[in-house]
């Protein structure tokens, strides 16, 4: 008997033992599934559902969360932070309109020093890159020759001037003789004649000896200019003559000096009016990083054509350039002040905002902390400030910075604003809120635990 019965118990107890794990398992996962459902519907519900009588765990919780989110609003919105921002106040002045060109400096006048008498330069009387002043001798060409030249037409005019005086002694006593009757006036006409040709002679003798005077004076050759001196393009001892294409020297006059800019067409209406009104205008010649001041001067002339290759004008200031900083052909920023405009409303450059429907700014409203979006129309602009034709009035505030995380009605902090109280219950909602979630789900945790016991304890019996 016990052969037959202790065979058959295994057989019969191991499907129910495998059946009862299956069963248990699934029972498990259901109670998980089921616990997802109530957490979810927990958190998720609206706040009045758990205010009701009998909301217990559930109702503090969310009770508790939505004073969260009420603190957790504060001024930008429900959800939304408010963005920091910083602001300037429209305000009222002068604004200066400029012509900003590319200029080129240019000498007011250059000069080639050539000899103009030949000869053998003896001397050189200045140095490379001085500064001379008109007049100043430069170099000096041998002399000798001419010298003698002068020389020989003063001997050749003292000649001739004795014999025209000669002459004229004569012509007096022939002039006598024929009041007396005692010669022939054809006699006294010749002697007149003679005294005429000597007086031409005498006039040609003093226009040679000035003339070798002249080439004597220019073995010095001098400055006909004031300026500075170039490098040196001829040495003591070399022949020199009026041909020569070098010279002895060039000299380029640096005070004052000029700048050449061009004007583009379309402002030389405005700028023949103030030139008509006589208006001097400043002109300011930068840098080529545009930060250092090079000279003060004022604006001179215009050219009479427009180049029809580029559309400009030419166009030239004058300045005094007493500190040299100017160079003749160098290149610089110059700036040229065409007038001002007097009581413009103008804001930060960073204030004005570009998009698809044009400028516009954001304005502040001070009571609300909330911005407004304005269109605006712009006009001139400096470095740092710019004109607000319309749009906007003198003393209101716009946003400076900041104005990239904004829209339309937004909320905004001020740097000197302090912090909102919402923040504060906010937090306290918060901590409440999750002191609920904590209780219920304690709650659930032990509800399970206590039902999953009977099943543990069936699968056990099950087993045994």
């Amino acid at each position: 008997m016990d052969s037959t019965v202790t065979p058959d118990k295994p057989a019969t107890t191991t499907p129910r033992t495998r059946r009862s794990r299956v069963i248990g398992a699934i029972i498990a996962v259901l109670a998980m599934i089921g616990l997802a459902a109530l957490a979810w519907h927990l958190t998720h519900q609206a706040p009045a559902a758990g205010a009701g009588p009998g909301a217990g765990a559930g109702g503090s919780r969310a009770a508790g969360g939505a004073g969260g989110a009420r603190g957790g609003g504060g001024p930008g919105g429900r959800g939304m932070p408010a963005t920091t921002v910083g602001v300037a106040t429209a305000e009222r002045a002068d604004i200066p309109v400029y012509l900003d060109a590319l200029g080129t400096v240019t000498a007011t006048a250059t000069a080639t020093v050539r000899a103009q008498v030949a000869g053998v330069l003896q001397k050189i009387n200045f140095t490379e890159g001085q500064l001379v002043r008109q007049g100043q001798v430069l170099a000096t060409i041998d002399p000798r020759s001419f010298q003698i030249s002068l020389q020989q037409a003063t001997g050749q005019r003292m000649r001739d001037e004795a014999q025209l005086e000669s002459a004229r002694v004569t012509l007096s006593r022939y002039r006598t003789l024929l009041e007396q009757d005692s010669i022939a006036r054809q006699d006294v006409d010749t002697q007149a004649a003679l005294v005429k040709q000597l007086e031409g002679t005498v006039t040609a003798d003093r226009a040679a000896e000035n003339m070798a005077k002249l080439n004597l004076g220019y073995t010095e050759v001098k400055a006909p200019i004031a300026g500075r001196v170039g490098l040196r393009t001829v040495d003591v001892g070399n022949l020199v003559s009026t041909g020569d294409a070098n010279g002895v020297a060039v000299i380029t006059q640096l005070t004052p000096i000029d700048v050449q800019f061009s004007v583009p067409q379309d402002q030389l209406q405005e700028l023949q009016a103030r030139m008509r009104e006589g208006a001097r205008l400043p002109a300011t010649a930068l840098d080529r990083t545009r930060t250092q001041t090079l000279a003060q001067g004022r604006f001179m002339a215009l050219d009479n054509q427009v180049d029809v290759q580029t559309g400009t004008v030419r166009a030239k200031a004058r300045f005094e350039n007493a500190d040299g900083k100017l160079f003749p052909s160098q290149f610089v920023n110059l700036r040229l002040q065409v007038r001002t405009i007097g009581n413009a409303v103008v804001v930060p450059v960073t204030a004005l905002r570009h998009g698809a429907d044009g400028d516009f700014v954001y304005v502040l409203n001070a009571a609300e902390r909330t911005v407004a979006l304005r269109p605006v129309t712009r006009g001139e602009s400096t470095v740092d400030k710019v004109q607000i034709r319309s749009g906007l009035q003198a003393g209101e505030q716009v946003i400076t910075e900041g104005a990239d995380r904004l829209k339309d009605g937004a909320k905004v902090v001020l740097p000197g604003d302090r912090p909102a109280m919402g923040g504060a219950g906010g937090a306290r909602g918060g901590r409440r809120g999750q002191a609920g979630q904590g209780a219920d789900a304690q709650a659930p945790a032990a509800g399970g635990a206590g039902a999953a016991n009977p099943r543990r304890q069936r699968r056990d019996n099950a087993q045994q």
